[in-house]
């Protein structure tokens, strides 16, 4: 059955190349503090698939306008008085799909000249205080950086790499008593 979703999924990415080029997708990482230990805020989907949130750009999009705008769908209230003011900071990682297979790479292979995705991460920094509101088939989970770290069975590639992506950073809690 996962297979099947993974085929139909990279049929679909086949399609749109045909029409559109390559695809731009957008991803954000969100830290929070717990136990005073950085965590990833992640989307998990059934028992087994985790993503972070973000998504597909639409051709004439750029990268923080798609962000800000798939931040609000998947994570903000429906309330008007209580969206947040999404600040996208820094890019983390990007990464490349040179054919229509599954993996993704941290780098784009010199004999592509015409990648099928080019995926960015961005760091979110979140306010003290925020109010999510997650569709009803995602779960919001805080994942520990030492449980991502090289699980890529669990998690997958892109996402068990983002505690090395982050080491570059000084990570300091901010926050009053734990």
């Amino acid at each position: 059955r996962y297979q099947r979703r993974v085929h139909g999924r990279l049929q679909r990415l086949k399609e749109r190349y045909e029409i559109e080029g390559t695809r731009r997708t957008v991803d954000g990482v969100l830290l929070v503090h717990q136990h005073n230990h950085p965590h990833v805020l992640l989307l998990q989907i059934g028992n087994t698939h985790f993503k972070l949130p973000g998504g597909r750009c639409k051709p004439d999009e750029d990268e923080i306008s798609c962000l800000k705008r798939k931040l609000t769908k998947k994570l903000s209230p429906p309330n008007q008085y209580t969206q947040p003011n999404w600040e996208i900071s820094e890019l983390l990682a990007v990464y490349w799909r040179p054919n229509f297979e599954q993996n993704m790479y941290p780098y784009l292979p010199p004999h592509i000249t015409k990648p099928k995705e080019c995926s960015k991460l961005f760091i979110v920094p979140l306010p003290e205080k925020c109010i999510f509101a997650v569709p009803r088939n995602y779960k919001l989970l805080a994942v520990p950086l030492f449980e991502l770290f090289e699980n890529s069975k669990r998690y997958g590639p892109v996402i068990s790499a983002i505690p090395q992506v982050l080491s570059r950073y000084n990570i300091n809690y901010m926050g009053g008593q734990p």
